[in-house]
């Protein structure tokens, strides 16, 4: 196997994000962001403190998701929040902004 057959085969770490879960527990903002290929990536929203507004916890859980996109994918993507269904919980559609270079041989926007 070539270099360029490996590096074709290597999938990065964190795969592109669909949705966001939301979740405010006494520890601190949770979050689940769940990916196209079927993954889902959990975890705590580490700068934002346990008492801080839900708009402001949605719009750090909506900057990570996209920072995480342009760092791993080098797509932009767009985070709309739906309504909440429950006190405390909050979900997220996360769409392409952009296709990723390469991905139909060419780069769009």
């Amino acid at each position: 196997m070539t270099r360029r057959e490996r590096e074709k085969k290597r999938r990065p770490p964190f795969g592109i994000p669909k949705g966001i879960v939301l979740l405010a527990t006494p520890e601190g903002w949770r979050h689940s962001v769940l990916t196209v290929e079927g993954g889902t990536v959990c975890g705590r929203l580490a700068d934002v403190p346990v008492n801080a507004d839900p708009a402001e916890a949605r719009a750090a859980a909506a900057a990570m998701v996209a920072g995480l996109a342009h760092d791993f994918h080098d797509v932009r993507v767009d985070v709309s929040w739906d309504p909440p269904r429950e006190p405390g919980s909050w979900t997220a559609q996360v769409t392409l902004a952009s296709t990723p270079p390469n991905a139909f041989g060419q780069t769009t926007r």
